[in-house]
Formats: C-alpha cells, structure tokens, sequence
C-alpha cells in the first residue's frame, strides 16, 4: 500500500431536528394541551486510532464526511431520533489540525485513542416546553441546530523508538534489514527509500524496540529540498536518532555530511537539534584493517563529538549487536526516567 502521511478532509456533523408542535387529540379529552416532542441531535464525527492502519491514504480518495441529521420531533411527546455518528479510524501517530486556523484538536499517540472531530447540532424544542399559567397553548418550537462544519489537516508522524537519518545513500535502509525483519528496498542510487519504513529490533524475548528509517536528507531539506523535508515530522517522536555516516563516500567528507544534516534538524524544529543523538560510521568493512579506528579518532577530533560513537558494516554485521545492546541500555534509562519524573540521560 502507498504510504500517505498528510491529507485534506471536510467533516460534516449532523443538523438536530426540528422540534414539533403539536397538540393532543384524544376523544372525550378537548383540552389535551401541546405535546410535541423535541427533534433529534445531529449524530458526531470522531476519530479513533487504529493500530492495523498504517496510513492516511483512505482519506485521500474519501475526503468528505457527514454524519446523520437528526429526526424531527412528533406529536404524542415523541422525541426524534439522533443523528447517526461517524467513526473515522486513523493510524496510531495520527495528529489532527483545523485547516483554516492552523490549531491543533487531536492527537492519536496511542492505539484506541479516540477525539471528537465535529459537534452534532442540538435536536429544537417541541411545544410542550413553552406551556405555562398564562400560555397553556403554546404554538411556537424551535428548530435544530446545525451541526458543526469543519475543514482538517490529518498528519501521520510515524511512532518509533529510534530514528536513522543521514545523506542518500548511508546505509539506513541496509542497517535496518540487518537488525530487524523490516524488508526495506535496497538499490546503489540516491532516495530508494521514498516513505519510512518501521522495523522491530528483537533484542531478547522480553526486550525489543522500534527503529524507523527515514528518507536521506540533503542540504536544505528544512526549505524543501529532496525528500527528507517531506519526513522530518518523523523524527520528532523518537526518543533516540542515529546519525549514519558513509566513511567511503569519495564525493562527500563525513564531517561535512554531519554537520549539514545537523543544521537541517536545527532549522526545522530546535528540539530535533536536543534529542541525543549518535554517530554511526558506516561500510568499515570496505576499509583496511587499522583505518577504521584513525577514521573514527580523525572524525570525532573534528567534530568534537560527545555522544556515543559506532563503527560498523551493516552489511556484514560488523559492530551491530553491541550498536543494539546499547541502544536497548538508553531507551530502558530513559524509560526509568520518564516513569521517576527525572530527566532523561544524556547521550
């Protein structure tokens, strides 16, 4: 299925019936006074995330819905029937905006999740409510309500533990089918990746964590350029990025691909530039013994790199278990943290 992580949708909640007016007729009572009933409420629109939904493409074919008006109200105080509601399902991950304002109304972050998209308009008032000592003949009801009207902005950020960013090229797509059973296509041209793709990396039978790979970026991606621009959103909900580096890149100095993906991340939200983040160098199978550690020593000198640092081939398996095992140690801490109430650790 094509991966679609923004859409455009109009929901319509019902309008509430109209109440009645109306009066009893009953043989031998000539005097039965009003008796209309109220009119129906406008069924809701809501929205429920659903974990075996994994994108927002039904909503880019189906972008009008409209839920049931309520019935009118009838004599002999029978009320209308309400408005039959909708229930949109979305994928976990799903943030729901108001189009025109720009405002944010949901978030779907977990599996269940449910939000009221637009407000079904009130049933009217029948007669019977307009009865008192000086009016025992009320003709007057009000009519329903209408429901509300709304234009939204669905937008997909994909839910995972960790992140993998880096050029076109770095080796995500290959790290992520060495570490977990994700089957992302792999291809010796810039951008085969063209939507994220999620893997599950099992560390023991009770331990396990999700790793997304996201498009490559390229410089001025944050403005629009290339692909990655399209999937930062992505990043944002990861509690951990790692940061692959090409070391046999002949076109491109691994010093130069950090620090140009470091100022995209800053330049499209600063609190991607705070979340910790590693330097994974990447192919050290394709260097001579004894290269890969200058590399790692030149590169970190040069970046006066704080956080971890790997060296690894995730095409071989070289330096991939223990890449694993740490990761599994940061996000338990940070988990720990989360739960006390105390700050994360900083990688």
């Amino acid at each position: 299925m094509k991966f679609v992580d923004e859409a455009i949708i109009d929901v319509l909640a019902g309008n509430g019936g109209d109440g009645a007016a109306s009066f009893r007729r009953e043989k031998y009572i000539p005097r039965g006074g009003p008796d209309g009933g109220d009119g129906g409420r406008g069924g809701n629109i809501h929205a429920v995330a659903d974990r075996n939904i994994n994108t927002l493409v039904d909503f880019r074919f189906a972008r009008t819905h409209r839920a049931g008006h309520g019935e009118r109200g009838m004599g002999s105080d029978c009320y209308g029937a309400a408005g039959k509601d909708i229930l949109l399902r979305m994928p976990v991950g799903t943030l729901v905006y108001d189009a025109e304002t720009g405002s944010p109304i949901a978030d779907l972050a977990r599996d269940g999740d449910t939000a009221l998209l637009a407000h079904g308009g009130k049933g009217g008032l029948g007669n019977l409510h307009f009865k008192s000592s000086i009016n025992r003949a009320p003709r007057q009801s009000t009519p329903g309500e209408h429901g509300e009207v709304r234009k939204l902005r669905l937008e997909l950020r994909v839910l995972a533990d960790v992140g993998l960013l880096g050029m076109p090229n770095a080796g995500k797509s290959t790290l992520i089918r060495a570490v977990s059973a994700a089957r992302p296509k792999v291809a010796d041209y810039p951008f085969t990746t063209l939507h994220p793709n999620l893997g599950v990396v099992r560390v023991d039978i009770d331990n396990s964590f999700v790793i997304a790979d996201i498009p490559g970026l390229i410089e001025g991606a944050a403005e629009g350029a290339g692909l990655g621009h399209q999937f930062l959103r992505h990043l944002q909900r990861t509690h951990l990025l790692l940061h692959l580096v090409d070391v046999v890149d002949d076109a491109q100095d691994p010093v130069d691909a950090v620090r140009k993906i470091a100022r995209e991340l800053v330049k499209y939200d600063p609190a991607l530039g705070d979340k910790p983040r590693w330097l994974i160098l990447n192919k050290i199978d394709a260097l001579p013994d004894g290269d890969a550690t200058k590399l790692q020593k030149d590169i970190v000198r040069r970046l006066r790199w704080k956080a971890p640092v790997f060296s690894i081939s995730a095409v071989s398996g070289e330096g991939c278990q223990p890449l694993i095992r740490a990761i599994s140690d940061h996000l338990a801490a940070a988990r720990a943290a989360i739960d006390s109430g105390t700050p994360s650790p900083d990688a």
